[in-house]
């Protein structure tokens, strides 16, 4: 009897591998503006997101467009903050804390959405705080600056995931992927007049690989979700820390001491614990 990978669970795992990906072209291009960055990114991303919408014949402008421009404004942020933390400090950690934006995505979903959060699910978010804290306080490497910028990032996340499920059955996917790198475009321009530093070289490379494992990435998680629901692949996104690690200490000799290590794990464990938590009955089946 053979077993073959459910084909949500591959998606997920290529997705990760994509962002891994992603997140190593970044870093390399830590000399560079972050906001230029974005510019290329967005602007590649774009450009094959509006390729497929004249491919598909999709209305590109959609129609509920205020909530459009606020996911591309939160999504907006989020990158340009978690560009600033994957410069300016080890690529495992900097992962690590935007790990923290499903926490973040179930509180804000309290206001927004009016989901109900259990008295145990505050005990799991205290527990991924407990980590970033730890992770903080244990390697001399993070400035709380960069800590903030990485708290913000996942708090944009938050509110950019929640502008999409509330999008979700009004808009098609490409749809709301497009608006939000038009404006991650237009913004990074805008502020490249004030912060242009000119790539040389290699550089170019990167920032096209960025732009193609950013639309890779998030079109395979677009896949693995339409074909299973969220609790039953999401825990295979956190395969994403591997390749952080292994980047990180190959290409950028970045090591870490045993109670980052544990911070590290008390994050993903406060974000799992929740996870089974809120889906005892999907955890168990990856279909």
């Amino acid at each position: 009897m053979s077993w073959e990978l459910p084909e949500a669970a591959k998606y997920m795992l290529l997705s990760t591998f994509y962002f891994g990906i992603m997140n190593f072209c970044i870093k390399m291009l830590s000399h560079l503006p972050p906001t230029e960055i974005m510019m290329f990114r967005c602007s590649l991303a774009m450009v094959i997101a509006l390729y497929q919408c004249y491919r598909m014949k999709i209305d590109w402008l959609g129609s509920n467009r205020w909530l459009l421009f606020l996911r591309g404004a939160f999504g907006t942020v989020a990158v340009y903050t978690f560009f600033v933390t994957i410069q300016n400090m080890p690529l495992a950690s900097a992962v690590t804390i935007q790990y923290l934006s499903p926490i973040f995505t179930t509180i804000v979903a309290i206001f927004l959405l009016n989901e109900k959060v259990k008295p145990l699910q505050f005990l799991f978010f205290a527990i991924s705080f407990a980590g970033v804290l730890c992770i903080k306080g244990f390697d001399t490497r993070i400035e709380m600056k960069y800590l903030i910028y990485g708290i913000v990032s996942a708090v944009a996340s938050a509110f950019a995931y929640n502008m999409v499920r509330s999008l979700k059955h009004k808009e098609h996917e490409i749809v709301v992927l497009l608006h939000f790198q038009i404006l991650g475009a237009v913004i990074g321009a805008f502020f490249c007049f004030f912060t242009w530093k000119m790539p040389k070289g290699m550089d170019w490379v990167y920032l096209f690989l960025t732009g193609v494992f950013t639309y890779l990435g998030q079109l395979y998680l677009t896949k693995s979700l339409h074909r299973s629901a969220i609790a039953n692949v999401s825990i295979l996104n956190y395969v994403g820390i591997l390749y952080a690690l292994g980047f990180g200490y190959f290409f950028f000799g970045e090591t870490h001491g045993m109670l980052t290590f544990i911070g590290m794990a008390l994050v993903i464990g406060g974000v799992l614990m929740n996870i089974f938590y809120t889906n005892k009955k999907a955890v168990n089946e990856i279909t």
